[in-house]
């Protein structure tokens, strides 16, 4: 009987993907704030029409147990439990003339407000965001 040697092999999924777009831009708003070696902390909070909302902040150096991220000389901090929720998440900016922004793809989202701020996890027992029509984020 042979041995399959990739029984045991487990593929991680990145902690956070970043597009060059969403580096570029960070790293625009880092130099227009004359910032230029603070982060971009990444979060997950309570909140939005569809229970949980990202948001993002510039912080200077990151917390205990805080994961950093860099992409492309770009540091991104991630508190430990907004990363259960944004594990294998891509994060990138998109630029259109109805207004732009970052945007997070989120495998861990079961379901996602239209305004791309607010989402609906797995763990919340429901599985259709409610309100979603009058968006308030």
């Amino acid at each position: 009987m042979a041995v399959n040697e990739f029984e045991n092999v487990q593929v991680d999924t990145p902690v956070l993907t970043v597009t060059a777009g969403a580096v570029n831009t960070i790293r625009t708003l880092l130099e227009q704030r004359s910032i230029p070696n603070y982060a971009l902390r990444v979060f997950v909070s309570g909140g939005g029409c569809s229970g949980m909302q990202y948001g993002m902040a510039f912080e200077e150096q990151p917390k205990d147990f805080d994961e950093v991220v860099e992409v492309d000389g770009v540091r991104l901090i991630v508190d430990p439990t907004s990363m259960m929720y944004l594990r294998g998440a891509t994060i990138d900016f998109i630029d259109s003339l109805m207004g732009g922004g970052f945007r997070i793809d989120n495998p861990n989202a079961v379901s996602t407000c239209g305004c791309g701020h607010s989402f609906k996890s797995g763990d919340s027992g429901e599985t259709e965001a409610a309100g979603c029509s009058s968006c308030s984020h």
